[in-house]
């Protein structure tokens, strides 16, 4: 019997009738998947017997293969859980699995792993099926028992542990809630331990998963795993709108994507004079509007509050007119001789050596140009009958 694992923890196809062929071939659909470089390495499975294993969405566990068994990366196998086992799907093997762990701060010398009992079994699966099949109706029966006892607070995913006996609810809070009454009627109604994990919004953005404004899956459910605070000073200094619905991602926070080049921005940005300054030239003051941090230009307006006849100043002259200023001089405009873009510089015109087909080309070339040629009928009454050949005068 061929069974599709829930999408949130990988598009895995298993067969479930024959437990000795539940390794699956890898793939990096799940959330947080890590990319397997030394994969074909030789000795490199040996190096090292922690593995890492994912779960549903962006929860993962690093586990000791005590047993010493031979596990590849699609590999389904049940792992210690406190209390009974859970099941889950081998990410990841190898010596890339204690970069991993570096990476997130984990001490093994504190915190000694869990172990890995053995590969899934057929009746370990079907009761992981089971469980994966209540996750959905538990999540929306938990929200109205949360809604009738007047907690402020949602519940944004739960998670059955593969033994069925234990259930992890995801909830967002804004404020402290006592939810000692809900864990008594949730462990009374479906007969399981119960846990309550307190997530944030962004932790809730990347377990639900989606396409941001980019066009690709969120930051958040593809590889950020500490997430960092995001002031409007990043919108600021790249000379963003402070729009809340452009800046906001699904997570109705500031987009992670804001930090992204704002160091760049604050490194190119220290060789900038101040922006605060106006400048003083013979035509009257301009007043600063906006920046090209890349492209080195300043933008001036001879309105303060508004952003008319934009002029676009190099930061040198930016910087030359200031001390200028300084001294009591004016200029005469903001802009020399040879940066005016008014007038026209002969210099400034680029000859292209290639020529650009596109548009060249007509779009109706290749619609058939004149009428259809009809075909001759046969004029004659009866068509089955074919005519006699015409005598030839000699």
């Amino acid at each position: 019997m061929k069974v599709n694992i829930h999408h949130n923890r990988g598009c895995k196809v298993l067969d479930a009738d024959k437990p000795e062929l539940t390794a699956i071939a890898p793939c990096s659909c799940y959330k947080l998947s890590i990319f397997d470089w030394l994969e074909g390495v030789p000795d490199n499975s040996k190096s090292t017997d922690i593995i890492e294993v994912h779960f549903k969405n962006t929860r993962k566990g690093y586990y000791l293969n005590i047993n010493k068994l031979n596990l590849r990366q699609g590999d389904i196998v049940a792992v210690e859980a406190s209390p009974g086992h859970d099941i889950g799907i081998v990410s990841l093997t190898g010596e890339l699995v204690m970069f991993q762990i570096k990476k997130n701060k984990i001490n093994l010398e504190n915190n000694e792993p869990k172990k890995v009992y053995r590969k899934a079994k057929s009746a370990d699966i079907q009761k992981w099926l089971e469980a994966i099949s209540l996750e959905h109706y538990t999540m929306i029966k938990t929200r109205e028992i949360a809604e009738n006892l007047k907690l402020n607070m949602k519940v944004g995913d739960v998670e059955y542990q593969g033994d069925n006996t234990k259930a992890i609810f995801y909830y967002i809070a804004d404020e402290r809630v006592d939810f000692r009454e809900l864990i008594k009627i949730l462990a009374d109604e479906f007969k399981i331990k119960v846990e309550m994990k307190q997530i944030g919004a962004r932790q809730e953005a990347g377990k639900i998963g989606g396409i941001g404004t980019c066009g690709r899956e969120f930051c958040c459910s593809t590889w950020i795993t500490s997430f960092v605070s995001v002031s409007t000073n990043a919108a600021r200094d790249q000379e963003l709108s402070l729009n809340p619905q452009k800046l906001a991602g699904q997570c109705s926070k500031l987009k992670c994507c804001l930090n992204y080049e704002h160091d760049a921005y604050i490194d190119i940005l220290k060789g900038f004079p101040d922006s605060t300054v106006e400048l003083v030239t013979m035509e009257g003051a301009a007043y600063f509007q906006k920046t090209d941090a890349f492209r080195g230009i300043m933008w001036y307006s001879s309105d303060r509050n508004n952003a008319v006849n934009l002029i676009p100043v190099p930061v040198e002259r930016v910087k030359f007119i200031m001390e200028q200023n300084k001294q009591g001089i004016k200029i005469d405009k903001l802009l020399s001789e040879e940066e005016d873009t008014s007038k026209p510089n002969i210099k400034s015109e680029v000859t292209l050596d290639f020529e650009n087909p596109i548009g060249q080309d007509s779009i109706t070339r290749f619609d058939r140009s004149g009428k259809k040629k009809k075909k001759k009928k046969n004029r004659g009454r009866n068509r089955g009958q074919v005519n006699a050949p015409r005598a030839t005068i000699q």
